[in-house]
Parts: C-alpha cells; structure tokens; sequence
C-alpha cells in the first residue's frame, strides 16, 4: 500500500488545528489568570470552567481512542458481542453516581485534586503509597492510547507507527505544558466536533459500511450464524461473576481518578459540576453507539470479498485494528480520512488529560505537600511542567511496547479500583477512620489483588478463589474477587481504625503513636 498522502494532510491539519486551538487558550488562561493562583490555574482552570466546555472535556476524557477501538473490537470478537460491551454503560453510571454521591464533598471543599481528601484524613506517608496507582494508570494510559494511534495509522497512512507516536506525544506535551487545564479542556472541545463530525455523523462513516456490498444485514446478523457467531453475544452462566466483576469495576473504578475530578473540580460551582456529571455520562454512551455500528458491520462482512482478503482479521490477530480496517475497506478513501481524524481525536483528547493528570497530582501532593512545603506558587508550576515533561516522554517510549503497556495499565487500573476507591469512600463518608485503618487497608488490598494472579502478565494465582479455573496452562478468576476485594477493604479499614481509636483511648498505646 502507497503512503496516502490525502490523509497525511488531514491529519496534519488537524495536528495544526488542535496545536493552535491549545496556545490560543494557554494565551487566554495567562490573560484571565490575573489576581488568580497561576498553579490552581492550570490545574483547575481558576474553578471558572462553564458548563458547555465543561461538558465537552468531560466526555471527551472517557471517549478516548481505546474507547471507540475497544467497543468496535468487542462487538467483532465471536467470543465477546454486544453484551460484553460494558464499557459505554459502565462509564455512564460512574459519571452518574459519581456526580451525586462524590462531586458535592469535593467541589464544595475546593479541593485541588483527588488525592487531598485522602492526604488530609491519613498523612502525607499514607497519601505517597496511595499516589503510585494512579500515576502508573495514567502514565501506562498515555502510552496506551499512543500505541493505539501509532497501530491506527499505519493501517490507514501507511506510514511508520513510531513516526505517528512521536508526534502526537509532542504535540500533546506541548499545549498540555503551555496552558494546563485551559488548553486541555478548549482542544476536548475541537476532538470532540471532530469525533462527533466524521465517525458519529449518519451522513458520514456509518451509511457506507452498511450498505457495503461485502456486508450482510446487521440486523439478521445480530442473532443468526454468517461469517462468525453472532454479533450481540452471550453471557454464559459459569462467566456471570466475572460479567458483574468487570461491570463493577467500569462503574466505581472509574471515579477516583484524577483525570475524572479535574474536570468536576474546575466547574464555577458544585450544583454545575454535578450537571456536567450527569451530562457527561449520557454523552459517552451515546458516542458508543458508532463504533458498536462499526463493530456488527465487521461480523457480518465477508472480508474475501474486499481487498483486505482472506484471512479475516480476527485470524491474523488484527482484530483489535478492526475500526481503522472497516473504515479503510469497506468505506471510500475520504471516509477514512475522515475516520482516522475521529480516532486521532479521541486519542489525543484522553492523551492530554492522563498527562495533566499525572503532572497535577505530582506537583500538588508530592512536591507541595511533602518534598516543598515552602515552594512558591512559581516553583509548584514548574515542578508541574517538569513532571509532565517526564511522565510524557517516558510515555512515549513505552507506547512502543503496545501489548505489554496495555496489561500494564489493565493492572494499575485495578490496583486504582482496589485501594484508593476504598480509601476515597472512607476519607469522605466515614471521617472517624485513621491512617492505621488507612494503612492496614492498603496492605490487604495490595496483597490480595496481587496473590489472585495476572493472566494477561503471566503470573499465576496463589489465591484460587471459587470457580477458578485452568484453561490452555492459564488461571481464570471467575469469581468476581476484584469487588470482593474492595469490599473487604472497606471493612478493614473501617475496623482497624475502630480499633486503633479505642487503644488511644484506653491508653494502651502511647498517645505520641496517634498519627
């Protein structure tokens, strides 16, 4: 395949595009940043965020390139379909619960970011361990979402993928150090036009795949047997655990993390944040709706009959490319054009907020808080800038390594869901715990996550929960343990810390000890 030069072009228009729209709104954050805080500026966005930017960088946050991929790659997959698409719905409920049970205790204490609560309720050591998760989810995120791009590119432009990941971390790293939040929050708003103007748009993508003449029916093919299983799938009863597992781990996994509060946090009240929650959440599931489209026109296509030949992708182990494929085979060349710029869109518009993200919590709770507690505002900011600069060049070059960054982020993800969701709940719902309860928490979320194994990693279980199984030399979890997990957390931290309490009080233990 010749390099396509038509595309090339679009995409760095749109390159250019997005890096302009970024250094006009780091101008404007400078401009309006008078009399304010320059670090809560750039972390927050001076808490002056409106509802209709708000909106768009919430949503476009969680419609990011692995979450258009992902949902179209599911819905192909025989052994997945439609119903193992949690995705769009877990995401949903999450933006929901999280806008009226989190947000309120948040936004209305001004808190920077999501990890202050749990620093103030258990100490700075405490709040140091807790950091390491979220950092490593959102470092492993950007190089995820790298990776996914560079893989996109090469399937449509026929050009390098190391070329396409170069470029994309530093056109990201640039607007993202010039105008923090503000930029991050105004380019959300041109991703989003784009994803929602050429892959989300009836007259756009969608028709032509349909009405390829390679594809069958969607319709017949949702729940009748053609080219491979049908395409809305099954939940069969042994896997119902682990359905419910995934599910809650989409749904109160995705609250406590940086990239979800920043945006809460940034809102011009908590009544406006809460909105923008709820709003939010509709959003992303309605953006879903395209790439499942794309997903069923896949299954039901008979790929020997356009140019991409027999065997089909899921065969040559390119499934996890199948949006970028039906766009380029079974859509005329600016269509897909057209397409790529949507996944390059939603690539960016989660690659510039994970890398905020992780700049942000760095700069507030470890270099403010615990390594300069004397810093200037100045200092902080550039103690921000500097730690993006690193975070998004060590990225870059683990984006290099897709499959492994991949298992990677699935990991630290979990490890996100399994201690700090608990210890989120505890530091703003029950304020009697401590940082002994916070402590002993930890440790048995940490153990237990570990000791049920990582197949994706190759390490086996040492704790074989019920309905663990051996398939092909490889331990299956199926009892949903990720849940349990957090569930047991909440109680040992709520006890330790009652028991630590009355040892204090009794005097058992030395009064110099209360931490």
């Amino acid at each position: 395949m010749a390099l396509n030069i038509p595309g090339l072009v679009s995409l760095s228009v749109f390159f250019t595009l997005t890096l302009a729209t970024g250094i006009w709104a780091s101008w404007k954050s400078k401009k309006d940043q008078q009399n304010r805080n320059p670090t809560e500026m750039a972390i927050v966005g001076g808490r002056n965020i409106n509802v209709f930017i708000g909106l768009f960088t919430a949503t476009a946050t969680w419609v990011g390139g692995a979450y258009i991929n992902g949902t179209a790659e599911i819905v192909y997959l025989p052994s997945k379909g439609l119903l193992w698409v949690q995705a769009p719905v877990g995401f949903a409920f999450s933006l929901v619960i999280g806008g009226f049970f989190f947000v309120n205790p948040m936004r209305s204490k001004n808190y920077v970011t999501v990890m202050d609560p749990v620093q103030e309720s258990y100490g700075n050591v405490m709040g140091s361990l807790l950091f390491i998760p979220p950092l490593l989810g959102e470092v492993f995120w950007f190089a995820a979402i790298l990776a996914s791009l560079g893989a996109t590119m090469r399937v449509i432009l026929d050009i390098g993928g190391s070329l396409a990941i170069i470029v994309s971390a530093c056109t990201v790293i640039l607007y993202t150090l010039l105008g923090g939040l503000y930029s991050v929050a105004y380019t959300d708003v041109i991703q989003l036009v784009f994803i929602t103007l050429s892959l989300a748009s009836p007259w756009v993508c969608i028709p032509f795949a349909l009405v390829n003449s390679a594809t069958e029916s969607i319709y017949y093919t949702a729940t009748h047997q053609s080219y491979q299983d049908p395409w809305i799938g099954k939940i069969e009863k042994q896997y119902l655990g682990r359905w419910l597992d995934d599910f809650f781990y989409l749904v109160l996994g995705s609250i406590p993390w940086q990239t979800y509060f920043q945006r809460m946090l940034s809102a011009a009240s908590p009544g406006q944040a809460r909105f923008i929650s709820y709003l939010s959440g509709l959003g992303c599931f309605l953006m879903a709706i395209p790439s499942v489209l794309i997903g069923a026109v896949a299954a039901s296509t008979d790929w020997n009959q356009t140019s991409y030949g027999l065997p089909s992708p899921l065969k040559r182990g390119e499934s996890a490319m199948i949006l970028p494929l039906v766009l380029h085979y079974l859509c005329p060349a600016y269509i897909s054009i057209a397409g790529l710029g949507a996944i390059a869109a939603a690539a960016m518009s989660s690659a510039d907020s994970s890398l905020l993200s992780a700049g942000s919590m760095f700069a507030h709770n470890i270099y403010r808080k615990i390594l300069r507690k004397k810093a200037t505002e100045t200092e902080v900011l550039w103690a921000m800038r500097t730690s993006m600069l690193v975070f998004g060049a060590g990225a870059a070059c683990l984006a290099f390594y897709s499959s492994s960054v991949y298992d990677l982020w699935f990991l630290s993800g979990e490890l996100v869901y399994a201690l700090l969701f608990p210890q989120l709940c505890c530091a703003l719902f029950v304020p009697s715990t401590n940082t002994y309860g916070s402590a002993a928490g930890f440790l048995v979320g940490l153990l237990l996550r570990l000791l049920a194994g990582e197949p994706a990693l190759s390490i086996p279980p040492i704790i074989c929960y019920p309905a663990c199984s051996l398939v092909n030399g490889t331990y299956s979890q199926l009892f949903p343990f990720k849940t349990f997990t957090v569930l047991l957390i909440l109680g040992t931290i709520v006890a330790v810390s009652y028991l630590a309490a009355v040892l204090f009080q009794r005097n058992l233990l030395p009064h110099r000890w209360d931490v």
